[in-house]
């Protein structure tokens, strides 16, 4: 038994490493990015993060989306317009490491601009980046603690 586990365990990180993975398969495959995932699906994102990017996303975890008030983000969810802006606020063109962060302004895909400062951690808009460089094929995700809205 433990030896059939191991091959599994084994034959399974092989799988893994020789098929690449976007922006949405990594995220899902992270296992902390459950609403995220449903919000992509809901708005009709999940496609354009599967596409060629690069991307960089500022990924809000599921205790993120659960500081937003229940009634808020059913309402959220509800509206894909309000959705899809909100989602695309937390993308920005290109593939941004960690070490290539500069503080200022940033436009996202949505169109408006988010505020990074590099004081004391990384920060966007209100939100703190708890873990940097998860890279993808088409990108790199930056996990974040706050779900953050356009202006």
């Amino acid at each position: 038994m433990k030896k059939s586990l191991i091959a599994s365990v084994i034959a399974l990180a092989t799988l893994g490493s020789a098929h690449a993975k976007d922006i949405v398969d990594t995220a899902v495959a992270a296992g902390s990015f459950k609403t995220l995932a449903t919000a992509l699906q809901a708005a009709g994102l999940v496609d354009t993060l599967k596409g060629k990017g690069p991307f960089t996303v500022f990924a809000p975890t599921d205790e993120a989306f659960a500081k937003v008030p229940k009634a808020d983000l059913d309402a959220l969810l509800a509206d894909k317009a309000k959705l899809t802006a909100v989602l695309t606020y937390h993308v920005v063109p290109g593939k941004v490491m960690a070490a290539d962060v500069k503080a200022g302004k940033v436009k996202t895909v949505q169109g408006s601009e988010i505020t990074v400062a590099t004081t004391g951690g990384v920060k966007v808009d209100a939100a703190n980046v708890v873990k940097t460089d998860i890279v993808a094929d088409n990108g790199v995700i930056h996990v974040i603690d706050s779900v953050i809205m356009p202006k």
